[in-house]
């Protein structure tokens, strides 16, 4: 079997099963291909319609490659799980079950530059609130080289897998991680603050694909609209920013609670691949009217 009939067969047997996509990938052809070519230990950007990779594989190979298939069709395992990596802006992540698979869509607005004009030029600290598995503190701390970044989560899971993660980039120095409930061990003043919090509301959460309970819930139920977190966050984080700073806060699709909880508030909303409600930015000035 070619390795592009492998990938063709596997991605079937995804839809036949209904999985459901989304830490990761968003259909059966892109997760069949991811994870091939992880079993496989190719990289995960080989050009699979190139005939110089597209060769006949060994039936010891297909036997692999088909038990992960089967292994993530009947576990309904998120497939980072299975590969213990994600990719997030091109940057690979370790990532097992204590923690969420990482995906936010404020990712992109660190990669694109989308909240550059609202930093201070003079921006050095960072805090990275619900921290998970630290990607979105490490990817600022790529992004920005001049800033430090604290890491705070209420897991202490979560906080060992970040661990990792900061080591694997040596980051080491210019990113620390502490256990927090909140804010409670955010010290001082940040510059910039980054917070995707548990934001899915009580109806949603228990209708999420099995998938999606493979996650720690922590990190994703917010309560009956979603806003619990966020309503404990915007109440005290004026006092944790400079005057010139800002939060970039993530709140998937609740914006119509967001809206509700908070009418009053100020915010500019970034656009991001899912649009312009997901991923909003709440200036210093406008959470002290």
């Amino acid at each position: 079997m070619k390795l592009s009939s492998l990938i063709q067969q596997s991605a079937e047997q995804l839809s036949l099963a209904q999985v459901a996509f989304g830490h990761g990938t968003t259909n059966a052809a892109d997760e069949a291909a991811w994870l091939v070519l992880w079993a496989l230990s190719l990289a995960l950007d080989t050009d699979v319609s190139d005939d110089a990779f597209n060769v006949h594989l060994t039936s010891a190979q297909v036997a692999t490659a088909q038990s992960l298939i089967a292994q993530r069709i009947s576990s309904r395992k998120p497939a980072a799980y299975l590969t213990q990596e994600a990719w997030l802006q091109g940057v690979s992540f370790y990532i097992d079950e204590r923690a969420i698979v990482p995906r936010s869509l404020i990712a992109e607005v660190l990669a694109e530059g989308s909240i550059d004009p609202w930093l201070d030029p003079s921006t050095t600290r960072v805090l990275d609130l619900c921290t998970g598995n630290g990607s979105l503190g490490i990817l600022a701390a790529l992004a920005y080289p001049n800033i430090t970044v604290l890491g705070l989560d209420l897991s202490k899971d979560a906080l060992a897998v970040a661990q990792i993660n900061i080591e694997r980039h040596g980051l080491a120095g210019r990113m620390t991680l502490a256990e927090s409930d909140g804010l409670a061990k955010a010290d001082g003043v940040f510059d910039l603050i980054l917070c995707n919090p548990p934001y899915v509301n009580a109806k949603n959460m228990s209708e999420l694909p099995a998938e999606f309970k493979c996650e720690p819930a922590l990190a994703l139920a917010g309560g009956s609209d979603g806003m619990d977190f966020v309503r404990s966050l915007l109440q005290d984080v004026a006092t944790q920013l400079s005057p010139q700073g800002v939060l970039v806060l993530e709140i998937g699709n609740e914006r119509p609670y967001f809206e509700a909880a908070f009418p009053l508030l100020e915010v500019v909303w970034l656009e991001t691949s899912a649009g312009e409600d997901q991923v909003c930015l709440i200036t210093h000035a406008a959470l002290t009217p």
